[in-house]
């Protein structure tokens, strides 16, 4: 299974802004945008001019680097996205966001999206009743994701429900914290993804 492995600070420098990979260390003064907020690499610190098509790269890479998946899944998503009714570019992060690693994410149970990739892969989650353990599985209006019953003593779990997790669920969501389960009651809307993503450019970039 391929996957990013260097050092996720890199990225969130060469994209300028916070994109939020590394958990807890991102909210404190030890997150590498803070300390060093300019691209990494010997020429980080120059300043060049950004062409249309260096815009609309950067923008793919960041969506890329929120969701944690590489160029060809990436590519395969947005030809999905292409093909459903309505804008491509809203098509392609509501799909991304219906990933179930995000939907563990977005529910609280993970710090980051690579930790909520962890969760399910090590087969913490059910989806329907079934343990489910591909982070790329996309979930569906009507599908029920829940914690396994053996997994729910653990105290991950425990202290993510304690704690009342400062990451609300989406409206698309409907948590139950006391049972940690969650149904998905529709189709994330573009209003319910807080990304800074401004999906045209990347519509425009694989147009061209």
């Amino acid at each position: 299974m391929a996957r990013y492995t260097d050092a996720v600070c890199r990225l969130c420098r060469r994209e300028g802004q916070k994109l939020f990979l590394k958990g807890d260390r991102c909210y404190t003064d030890k997150c590498a945008i803070t300390r060093r907020s300019y691209a990494p690499g010997m020429h980080g610190q120059g300043r060049s001019k950004v062409s249309e098509y260096g815009t609309q790269l950067r923008e793919k890479q960041k969506a890329k680097r929120y969701y944690g998946v590489l160029e060809t899944q990436f590519r395969n998503y947005f030809e999905l996205a292409s093909k459903k009714k309505g804008k491509a570019g809203e098509n392609l992060l509501s799909l991304l966001e219906t990933r179930l690693d995000n939907v563990v994410y977005r529910l609280g149970f993970a710090m980051s999206r690579a930790e909520a990739r962890q969760l399910v892969i090590h087969g913490h989650f059910t989806v329907n009743g079934r343990k489910v353990n591909v982070p790329s599985f996309l979930v569906k209006p009507g599908m029920v994701i829940a914690v396994k019953e053996a997994s729910r003593s653990l105290e991950k779990f425990k202290s993510s429900v304690e704690a009342n997790s400062f990451r609300q669920p989406p409206k698309w969501l409907e948590y139950d914290a006391a049972n940690m389960t969650a149904k998905v009651v529709a189709e994330p809307a573009r209003e319910d993804i807080d990304l800074p993503i401004e999906e045209q450019l990347i519509v425009e970039l694989y147009s061209k």
